[in-house]
């Protein structure tokens, strides 16, 4: 079935308050792999200045924030009390911490300081658990404020490419976003064995890992189809296990034969009982697999089948054994490189299609 779709503007953003000229300043919050570089990148950036690093951990909170990040000494030294941190009076929190806290959330935006997450609660507000978006838009309003989910993927990926792409479509069939992890040269046993289940029976793909996924990248299919026009009818997801054919080495163990080697999660977003949009991420530990995949390097492959259909591939050009090493840059970036727009923003929880086009800022 063709579908058809209206062009919608993007959202106009407005001046900051204040000094147009001086730089923004910054807290980083929580100092994991993502946070670390985007804290690297807020220290390195020519328009932004650091005035605080949050931290969860007793042994980093004192400590210099440019240490914690491999720089020279800022005179900023991380702190685990909220308080301080919103004593600062900043222009934006980087918030990036594992788990979501609506209160230190609420609290941060009601206090007059903008956020730039890499979670994914915020990605598309229609969807959100109705009591959590009534009390951050409160928050919002309050202080002025706006908030922004983005990164590498969900964000990147899934909203700022494929809204480019569909840019010279004017009929779009399906969208298909593939995600590719060639797993075979990191070192993470506990992750990749404990976590991920590599290496163990072939079995029902847990429902808890199949809601994590779906929960993460629907909403971002879901703001990708509303911006379109094409607004979807639900999200499924499904996943799917492959087997070694043999049994192989890789840097974080042994695979046995007959042993799963190889992982997807389809989540899909429906329209008129068929699939309009899909993300499908592929994690794979060797190619010699008992089912036939089309496995593609590490990095994404995108098909859009339309008026104008079209086929791209796009790898990550970095050895295996650094890609823990480089990987954390391609979340990290793109949230810093959105704080002067989300701070420009209208006051609210923004999306990619409310924002201006996400441009780095190198001098």
């Amino acid at each position: 079935m063709e579908q058809s779709f209206r062009s919608v503007p993007v959202g106009t953003a407005v001046a900051p308050e204040g000094d147009g000229n001086r730089p923004l300043r910054v807290v980083q919050w929580a100092t994991g792999n993502i946070g670390t570089r985007a804290l690297r990148a807020v220290i390195d950036h020519p328009n932004l200045t650091l005035a605080g690093v949050y931290v969860h951990s007793d042994d980093k909170a004192g400590q210099e924030a440019g240490e914690l990040c491999g720089r020279d000494p800022v005179g900023v030294r991380a702190t685990r009390e909220l308080d301080d941190i919103l004593a600062l009076d900043a222009d934006c929190v980087l918030y990036m911490p594992l788990r979501f806290d609506l209160d230190e959330v609420c609290r941060i935006l009601a206090s007059g300081t903008h956020i730039v997450t890499t979670r994914g609660e915020f990605h598309h507000p229609r969807t959100m658990d109705p009591a959590i978006r009534t009390a951050v838009e409160e928050a919002c309003a309050l202080g002025r404020t706006s908030i922004h989910s983005t990164g590498s993927s969900p964000g990147f990926i899934t909203e700022a490419v494929p809204l480019v792409l569909s840019s010279i479509q004017r009929r779009l069939d399906h969208l298909a976003i593939d995600e590719y992890a060639d797993l075979s040269q990191r070192n993470s046993p506990g992750i990749l064995f404990e976590i991920m289940g590599f290496g163990g029976p072939a079995g029902t793909f847990e429902e808890f890992r199949l809601a994590h996924v779906q929960s993460n990248f629907g909403p971002s299919l879901s703001a990708l189809a509303d911006a379109l026009g094409l607004s979807l009818d639900s999200i499924e997801a499904s996943g799917e296990v492959a087997l070694a054919r043999n049994p192989v080495t890789i840097a974080a163990g042994t695979l046995d034969a007959g042993t799963v080697a190889a992982q997807r999660i389809t989540v899909s977003g429906m329209k008129d009982g068929r699939e309009l949009m899909r993300f499908r991420p592929t994690w794979y530990c060797t190619g010699d697999l008992d089912a036939d995949w089309d496995l593609h390097s590490t990095g994404w492959h995108i098909s859009v089948d339309g008026d104008a259909p079209l086929d791209i591939e796009m790898r990550f050009p970095v050895p295996l054994d650094r890609m823990s090493e480089v990987s954390p840059s391609y979340t990290a970036n793109r949230a810093v490189n959105a704080i002067p727009a989300v701070c420009a923003a209208q006051p609210g929880i923004r999306t990619t299609v409310e924002l201006p086009l996400i441009v780095p800022e190198f001098s």
